[in-house]
């Protein structure tokens, strides 16, 4: 039997972004994109450098920091999107501009007001100059799951002969079902006459909760790469989810004739750093990733479990990264320990201040807690990527008072571009005081959209972890805060935000871009 290499192209650092609130910084998106590189993935797909100067700038810093993976860029059919893609990607080891144009009925009417034909010679002059940068190129034809299949073959057939060398095929509005999605890749690779000349890959959405369905679908007949994101982050109801795809392929090497070749110890680790990066939390009953995805409770499965592991656990869960969280560092361990210990968790620093900033924190944190998990180093250096460059706000302190019959008070001393300014609010509990003093100086007319409460781990001396979501004029930012004392973690969360709103409040959002 032979075995294919399937492709895994990750776009949680583009696709991923487009779920509201989950914009990221150009260090962010470096730390995640190492972490990616990390667990051997193929292709990372970096951004869409025409969004705006922030967008071109994040997708430059990867293809810097980045040299065993292939860096991808995202550009429309457009001369000026493909140019920008080309120049972000300069430095890339090895890059690949993915360039797309839609090709449904209703996508090429109502959206392009353009024509079939049109459309056509639009896309084979995208690829054909996308070649003058790299000649690895990808091709989407956007909507592809509600296209018309004889138009899609044409197209198909036109982008290759042009240069094309991996074909992808989205679900972009997830309205597929999977034997028809399978149907519909096994179509085009015996109807397309130079389909051998190309790689074809899927990219799915989960509107009906079917992306990874769809995905393995295709992969089982012929598709040969799988975009997909890190927890199944990504627009509307997200993507299809990296881990679930690989661990279905790698687990059921019975039925699938491909199999990945990345490194699926790195899988959690990977999953906790994008859940702290982007602030959006991890079910709990998430498969792979989730807390209680290797969880036994019912009797009878404890004792399957104990008796053969194979009874009720079709993977190891050391086998996707989980392992015991508790460190066996403490308050008297050294700097190059705690350096050493970040680093299994995929977790670098941009400079040496950086790194100093983190282990004081550690320390910190280390004499309020009896136990130190990993858990609290991912948010420590949440914070401390923040705080080093990006901090226009800062919390000098914070008093609140809530008492039985009393009206909640909260009287702090803000840090605004380098000067201390007081504040003073009620409100209906500490957190909301909080919020309102913070704003008496701000000012910012932002509206908060969530406001969200997790025990980073057990116990009631552990960290709370805040995640705060904030509105304006469309745009949606998430803030992340973690503290022993949760109105603190809820203040740095408020702040983290407005420093995030300061920060990206003139770049484009990167919805734009949409596969």
């Amino acid at each position: 039997m032979s075995q294919d290499k399937l492709i895994i192209f990750d776009t949680t650092l583009r696709d991923g972004e487009q779920s509201p609130g989950a914009s990221m910084t150009k260090d962010e998106k470096v730390r995640i994109a190492r972490a990616l590189e990390k667990m051997h993935v193929d292709v990372i797909e970096a951004g869409f450098p025409i969004a705006s100067t922030g967008d071109f700038e994040a997708v430059k810093a990867v293809a810097e920091a980045v040299r065993e993976s292939t860096i991808c860029g995202l550009a429309r059919s457009l001369e000026k999107d493909i140019r920008c893609a080309g120049e972000a990607l300069t430095a890339a080891e090895s890059s690949r501009i993915h360039t797309f144009i839609a090709t449904s009925p209703i996508h090429m009417e109502m959206k392009l007001r353009m024509t079939p034909d049109a459309v056509l010679e639009q896309a084979v002059m995208a690829v054909k100059m996308a070649r003058e940068y790299t000649d690895n190129v990808e091709f989407s034809p956007e909507d592809a799951g509600r296209s018309e299949t004889d138009f899609l073959c044409r197209v198909i057939e036109a982008v290759i002969d042009a240069g094309a060398t991996t074909i992808n095929i989205p679900d972009t509005v997830g309205y597929n079902i999977p034997h028809q999605f399978g149907a519909l890749i096994a179509t085009l690779r015996e109807r397309i006459p130079n389909a051998d000349k190309a790689i074809f890959s899927v990219h799915c959405h989960n509107d009906l909760g079917l992306a990874v369905g769809n995905s393995l679908s295709a992969v089982l007949n012929g598709a040969r790469q799988v975009e997909c994101t890190i927890n199944g982050l990504g627009e509307r109801a997200g993507n299809a989810s990296l881990e679930e795809v690989v661990m279905a392929v790698r687990t059921r090497q019975d039925i699938f004739h491909c199999d990945t070749t990345l490194d699926t110890t790195q899988i959690v680790p990977c999953s906790k750093l994008v859940s702290s990066v982007t602030g959006f939390p991890v079910q709990p009953n998430k498969a792979i990733v989730g807390a209680n995805a290797f969880a036994h409770e019912a009797g009878i499965h404890q004792d399957g479990i104990l008796k053969s592991r194979e009874t009720y656990e079709i993977m190891r869960a050391e086998d996707v990264g989980w392992k015991a969280s508790r460190m066996v560092l403490g308050k008297h361990s050294g700097r190059n320990a705690f350096k050493s210990h970040l680093r299994e968790l995929n977790i670098e620093f941009n400079s040496e201040q950086e790194l100093n900033e983190a282990f004081s924190r550690f320390k910190e944190l280390a004499d309020k807690k009896h136990e130190i998990f990993d858990e609290d180093l991912h948010a420590i250096a949440a914070d401390t990527n923040w705080s080093t460059e990006n901090e226009f706000f800062k919390l000098i302190s914070l008093k609140v008072c809530s008492e039985t019959g009393e009206i909640p008070a909260a009287t702090l001393v803000l840090e605004i571009g380098g000067e201390e300014v007081p504040a003073a609010a009620t409100g209906g509990g500490p957190v909301d005081a909080t919020f309102r003093a913070i704003e008496t100086v701000v000012n910012s007319e932002t509206r908060l959209q969530l406001y969200s409460v997790n025990n980073i781990t057990s116990g009631t001396d552990a960290q709370g972890e805040v995640t705060v979501r904030l509105k304006k004029d469309g745009r949606i930012v998430s803030g992340q805060g973690a503290d022993t004392d949760i109105v603190i973690a809820s203040a740095n969360a408020y702040i983290n935000a407005l420093n995030k709103w300061n920060k990206i409040q003139d770049r484009e959002h990167p919805q734009r871009g949409n596969v």
